[in-house]
């Protein structure tokens, strides 16, 4: 009962195009939207999936702890020769992101659309 919640809260949508898996957040990307976010990723990637687009268009604010949780699933990805990429940040996670390191890993779009053509 209370994982469901957690996915609700936390994560607005998950679908795939083009076999990428879009992952749109919702609301402060700490650790309870991280881990939701790794209980898709370790799902869909037992599935066999390898391409991740994570939309953060409803999530403005991350804290280390979510970042610390994504980085994880890059690392992850990287033994897989996987790819996450991001979409929609806002200027101050995209500041964040770029600090942490994120972003000399994952490349960074414009659109869900511009993500998924890249990935895919």
């Amino acid at each position: 009962q209370k994982r469901k919640k957690a996915m609700s809260d936390s994560i607005k949508n998950v679908e795939e195009k083009n076999g990428v898996v879009v992952i749109s957040t919702n609301g402060y990307f700490n650790n309870i939207a991280g881990d939701a976010v790794l209980e898709v990723f370790n799902k869909k990637m037992e599935s066999g999936s390898t391409k991740f687009l994570i939309d953060m268009s409803d999530s403005k604010v991350v804290n280390s702890i979510g970042v610390s949780i994504l980085i994880e699933i890059i690392e992850k990805l990287q033994g897989v020769d996987g790819k996450m990429a991001f979409t929609n940040l806002a200027g101050i996670v995209e500041k964040t992101f770029n600090i942490m390191g994120i972003t000399k890993y994952c490349e960074v779009y414009e659109s869900i659309d511009a993500g998924v053509e890249k990935l895919a």
